[in-house]
């Protein structure tokens, strides 16, 4: 029998195999949800090769190659385009057989009745208007994970002159941070960007900030939906660990500058220098030496052991990220000493084991976010979240209920934030108590399955000019 199942295509930027990344690690874990599914013939397409992976395409004369020979993952090869990348627009202006003859070909091959864009970088927006031309009849849906197509700092919508969070485009704005590049170019940029998004019949925003944030772009509000991310529990449990003091503290995430683990470190940093500052140990010492011994048969009242913050970093990607930042960490990371606990890259199966070790994580991004997804794993093992005021991390933790705000890009309130973590009694039974079921893959999938349902049998054709 034929199998009549609807087709969903995925296209990602990156398959999280060659180089993990949250974005990636979401589309997989869906993709690879709805195949077990059975519900709907899913496909995963993810962009293969230079930058993020140093072996190029495998056959020459094709871009397409199986992911270590899954039916239904692909690798598509863009070596002979790397170079040709235009990082200001998105797209590669001159040799178009990329869309034309490869993508193309594999479209037809695949014929997909809807087509579920993760991202388009590498791919280039010009991805979007070739299947809406080579599968005219396929609904197209675009999960807006960041804010690449608003913001040519890589999306991360902070101001090149002072790493302030960006709440406003426009080309006055833009040049002002890439002053390289002249205010008409910038004009000409999201004009560009949004003529290949208007062919987009649904845009999934897993924030209500970001989805604002892409409305006042521009985006037509009838056409962005806000659905969160589902998850699919993480393996193990998190034992909790009895202490004295709640005072042991985690940070999960790409170690780039945006992710903040600057901010983690000078914050401990000044931690224990305050606590340093309040009591020397040699003037302590000295102090004990000399106070009177308490008199024979009268009970001594031994004094609470001070709580000592301590911050165990794990992520990867720190060798790819400019030198004059990796200086900076290596600097930090050795005031700190033996306050801080550097494991690195880990494997997501180990989750569990590491989220034993701490009682809070930190998430201190300086930019917007949308919606981290360790969040969500934080949640799951039942640790309350410490996360920067702003964007989808203020409203994906509620302070004082969850977890506990900072300013963002702040060490100084990140300091303060971790002593009252540390030190106030019942505050971190309190907040775990808080803590709301994380909404569930199999829940999220559903409700994509009625976007898809929705779109093939309602929707408007968009038009193509």
């Amino acid at each position: 029998m034929p199998d009549t199942r609807p087709t969903v295509l995925f296209i990602c930027h990156n398959h999280p195999s060659v180089r993990p990344g949250g974005a990636e690690a979401y589309a997989l874990e869906l993709h690879r949800h709805l195949v077990a599914s059975g519900e709907v013939r899913s496909v995963f397409l993810a962009k293969g090769g230079p930058p993020l992976a140093p072996a190029g395409r495998v056959h020459l004369g094709t871009c397409v190659a199986p992911v270590d020979d899954r039916p239904d993952e692909y690798f598509f090869f863009t070596d002979d385009w790397n170079g040709a990348y235009d990082w200001t627009f998105g797209t590669i202006r001159e040799d178009k057989r990329l869309y034309t003859k490869h993508m193309r070909a594999f479209l037809r091959a695949i014929q997909p009745d809807v087509v579920h864009f993760q991202h388009t970088m590498f791919f280039g927006y010009d991805i979007l208007r070739e299947v809406k031309n080579t599968c005219p009849d396929a609904a197209i849906v675009y999960t807006l994970h960041e804010f690449m197509p608003i913001c040519h700092r890589q999306g991360q919508m902070l101001r090149k002159t002072d790493d302030t969070p960006c709440m406003q485009e426009s080309p006055r704005r833009c040049n002002e941070c890439f002053p390289e590049i002249d205010q008409q170019t910038f004009f000409l940029r999201k004009r560009f960007v949004q003529s290949h998004m208007q062919v987009v019949d649904r845009f999934i925003a897993p924030s209500e900030f970001l989805a604002q944030r892409y409305i006042d772009w521009g985006l037509p509000e009838e056409k962005v939906q806000v659905e969160e991310y589902g998850r699919t529990p993480p393996a193990g449990e998190a034992s909790i660990q009895p202490r004295r003091h709640r005072d042991r503290f985690g940070f999960f995430g790409q170690l780039t500058p945006f992710k903040g683990l600057q901010v983690v470190l000078e914050a401990i940093i000044e931690l224990h220098g305050s606590a340093s500052a309040q009591q020397d140990p040699l003037l302590a010492a000295l102090e004990r030496a000399a106070a009177p011994e308490a008199p024979a048969g009268r009970r001594v009242r031994r004094e609470e052991p001070e709580p000592r913050p301590h911050v165990r970093i794990h992520g990867a990607n720190l060798d790819l990220q400019p030198g004059q930042f990796q200086n900076r960490i290596a600097e930090l990371l050795e005031r700190a000493g033996d306050s801080v606990t550097f494991i690195g890259a880990y494997d997501h199966d180990d989750l569990h084991a590491y989220m034993a070790e701490v009682d809070w994580v930190i998430i201190p991004s300086i930019w917007w976010e949308n919606s981290p997804l360790v969040i969500q794993e934080a949640f799951h093992f039942g640790r309350p979240v410490i996360a920067s005021d702003i964007g989808g991390m203020a409203e994906k933790v509620t302070n004082d209920v969850d977890g506990l705000h900072f300013r963002a890009n702040d060490p100084t309130s990140l300091a303060a934030t971790m002593r009252r973590a540390a030190t106030e009694p019942g505050l971190w039974d309190r907040l775990r108590g808080g803590i709301r079921p994380v909404y569930r893959m199999d829940e999220h999938a559903q409700r994509l399955s009625g976007i898809y349902e929705e779109l093939l049998h309602d929707r408007t054709p968009a038009h193509v000019g």
